[in-house]
């Protein structure tokens, strides 16, 4: 990643987390490492890296959306005071998105911020957010309301560590990468179309990663040309706000937000195909009232009005900015007659 105030190498490949201690430095005498992991991510993992670490320290914290808050943030943040941690030493996420986001955050947070390295375990976190910047807890039930952006010092993408991954989990992820497809990539949407994308595994990582680094590189502040990264979020988060950060998976909130963000019903039927055949849901039933609301908390709007990213076929999104009152219509049309009927 090549970025202004200075880049990092995105390393993909099998077999990476037997040499993590190394590749990451955290193997040097007197070197504090405070490992985040969470109780869904097989034990060891962290434990494997912790073994390759002059000093660790591992916390546990509970899987879940519910572990982005300021009590789980002020807990990492304690045990690094706690333990003298100083900026030459660092932090590192063994998990999915809610580890990266909340470590991430906690690093930017520690003495105005220490290196921050990302180990991800889930297809989410792999394709999509362990790269960028992007950290944050949510709060009031909005989801990645406080936070900032802060890059990682280095990221270890080992596909060998999706082997234990449930699927629901695995499809999840990938709804990440459909969307990548949607926007930029005729071809990786065309794997999707294959089924079985397990069997394409790497191409789909290295490809989803590719374009994501391309878009951060260019607009690492979300400034203009990344919000095209938000097709499918705005729906999206109010409907996994409106859910209770919990009933269902980002991923597939994501997968339900692209839908009603296709202007060409051609391609909204292409997608809805795709979406179907990797296991993906394409209907849920929810508060038009509720999924507004949360869509309104929304990072992305303003005076009455809301950002949206819209697609009319694929590699053609476009930044559109709409009055709410068309928005919460959308909404309501979709709750009655698309991904909620």
């Amino acid at each position: 990643m090549n970025l202004p105030q200075g880049g990092y190498d995105i390393l993909l490949e099998r077999g990476l987390l037997a040499r993590a201690g190394a590749l990451l430095g955290l193997d040097r005498p007197g070197r504090r490492t405070l490992i985040v992991t969470d109780d869904g991510v097989p034990a060891q993992y962290a434990a494997a890296l912790a073994a390759q670490c002059a000093a660790p320290q591992l916390v546990c914290v509970a899987q879940g959306e519910g572990s982005k808050s300021f009590a789980t943030l002020q807990r990492l943040l304690a045990a690094m005071l706690q333990s003298g941690f100083g900026r030459a030493d660092a932090a590192v996420a063994v998990g999915g998105g809610v580890v990266g986001d909340l470590t991430g955050f906690a690093a930017a947070c520690y003495m105005r911020g220490i290196p921050f390295y990302n180990l991800p375990t889930t297809s989410l976190a792999q394709i999509d957010s362990s790269i960028g910047g992007k950290t944050a807890i949510n709060f009031e039930g909005v989801k990645n309301v406080v936070g900032a952006f802060y890059q990682p010092a280095r990221v270890l993408v080992d596909p060998d560590l999706l082997a234990t991954l449930p699927p629901r989990q695995l499809a999840a992820g990938f709804a990440e990468a459909i969307k990548a497809g949607v926007l930029a990539d005729e071809a990786l949407l065309a794997l999707f179309e294959r089924g079985q994308p397990e069997a394409h595994l790497e191409e789909i990582l290295l490809r989803s990663l590719t374009f994501k680094k391309n878009i951060v590189e260019q607009d690492e502040r979300e400034s203009g040309l990344r919000r095209i990264l938000n097709f499918g979020h705005t729906i999206g988060h109010g409907i996994e706000s409106a859910c209770g950060l919990g009933g269902l998976l980002h991923g597939e909130c994501v997968g339900l937000g692209m839908l009603p963000m296709c202007t060409d019903p051609a391609l909204r039927a292409r997608l809805t195909a795709i979406l179907e055949l990797n296991h993906l849901p394409t209907r849920v039933h929810f508060d038009p009232d509720a999924v507004y609301a949360a869509a309104c908390h929304d990072k992305k709007g303003g005076a009455g009005k809301t950002a949206v990213i819209e697609a009319a076929a694929v590699g053609r999104p476009r930044i559109t900015t709409i009055d709410n009152s068309a928005l919460r219509a959308r909404i309501e049309r979709e709750a009655r007659e698309g991904i909620g009927a």
